[in-house]
């Protein structure tokens, strides 16, 4: 079974965090954050439709321009989601650069910033390189249960988590995986075609089974076509199951509040990409940061049960030590939920012995 969604960090764990992800069968990619973005090639940052901002602050954002050099004289339209005073934070780095001679293009690459706050409200600008990146088309929207984007196959949604600042956490979410048995399609006589997509397609809009739908195909220069009911098609030929679902945290206190809301988005996550930025031993740095240690990152996998978790956001500090980190993260995903808090108090007196050591 094909994964409809191909993830792969921008950088290294020790670089700026980004996160690319490829939208199979669609020309198409998502990106979640905006870090330096040198690793990526070009033509995959010219497929990325939607990018996912975490917060702004400098490793998470620096990419804005060479993703804005890239993209110019293209016919390309792109959406930017982040936090609050976000639209203010895009029109700002746009405004640094003069844009005199750009009504010569003939193409009108276009940006679309929305900023969301907690609660649902959200503010959305326009900025079109034709009319040299003034805001312009500004209004109010809202979304519902943190759902930004909610197309036929797959939505993204967001939490609200503490940095000392608002941060966003996203989950990319397929909402179900439509296969094709071959076997039972030659068995029903059916040729392989477009009409496959367009019976998916139906699937997942939730037509009803009783509905004909038409399977046509082309044979010695003329359409054939016969008309089954969709409820037929769907028992005889199609494997569904549960969709692929991704979640990229980073950037996070631990505390109970963030915790719950992180466990909560990445609930049987495929696959949790999640910021390991400190060793547990340096628990107190971490915090006073408002970061993550490997330990908390992995206990809140396990409690979220996702499938598979990717660390990422190492510290410099630690260059040399990537497999302590890795380490780390594995022993708190691994243990059984019941000796999780035994593990954090283990950890927790860890923490403290290093830092009286250290004071000495």
């Amino acid at each position: 079974m094909k994964p409809l969604f191909h993830p792969q960090l921008v950088n290294d764990p020790f670089g700026d965090p980004g996160l690319y992800v490829e939208y199979l069968f669609e020309k198409r990619s998502f990106l979640f954050d905006l870090g330096d973005l040198q690793a990526l090639a070009p033509r995959k940052i010219l497929r990325i439709s939607d990018i996912f901002v975490s917060h702004t602050h400098m490793d998470h954002f620096v990419g804005f321009d060479q993703l804005l050099r890239i993209s110019l004289g293209r016919e390309k339209n792109l959406r930017l989601f982040g936090p609050p005073a976000f639209v203010a934070q895009v029109e700002h780095k746009l405004a640094a650069y003069t844009w005199n001679l750009v009504q010569n293009y003939a193409t009108d690459f276009t940006i679309e910033a929305i900023e969301i706050h907690p609660g649902g409200a959200a503010k959305k600008g326009r900025f079109r390189c034709q009319n040299a990146f003034r805001r312009e088309g500004e209004e109010t929207i809202s979304f519902t249960d943190g759902v930004l984007i909610n197309e036929e196959t797959f939505r993204v949604r967001c939490v609200f988590l503490d940095h000392k600042i608002p941060c966003l956490a996203f989950t990319l979410e397929e909402k179900i995986h439509v296969n094709v048995w071959k076997n039972r399609l030659a068995e029903m006589g059916f040729p392989i075609g477009p009409w496959l997509r367009e019976l998916k397609q139906a699937v997942l809009r939730g037509e009803k089974e009783d509905s004909p739908f038409r399977v046509w195909w082309h044979e010695e220069g003329m359409i054939h076509e016969k008309y089954v009911p969709l409820g037929v098609l769907k028992a005889g030929i199609l494997h569904i199951v549960p969709g692929q679902k991704i979640t990229y945290v980073t950037d996070v206190v631990y505390h109970a509040e963030n915790a719950c809301k992180i466990i909560e988005l990445a609930r049987d996550s495929d696959l949790l990409f999640i910021e390991s930025t400190f060793l547990h031993a340096d628990a107190r740095r971490a915090a006073e940061k408002f970061h993550l240690t490997a330990y908390q990152a992995g206990m809140i996998a396990r409690e979220a049960s996702a499938k598979r978790v990717i660390p990422f956001h190492f510290s410099p500090k630690y260059a040399g030590q990537e497999e302590c980190l890795r380490q780390e993260l594995e022993e708190a995903f691994s243990e059984p939920v019941h000796d999780l808090d035994q593990g954090m108090q283990r950890k927790a007196k860890m923490a403290e012995k290093a830092q009286h050591t250290s004071s000495m």
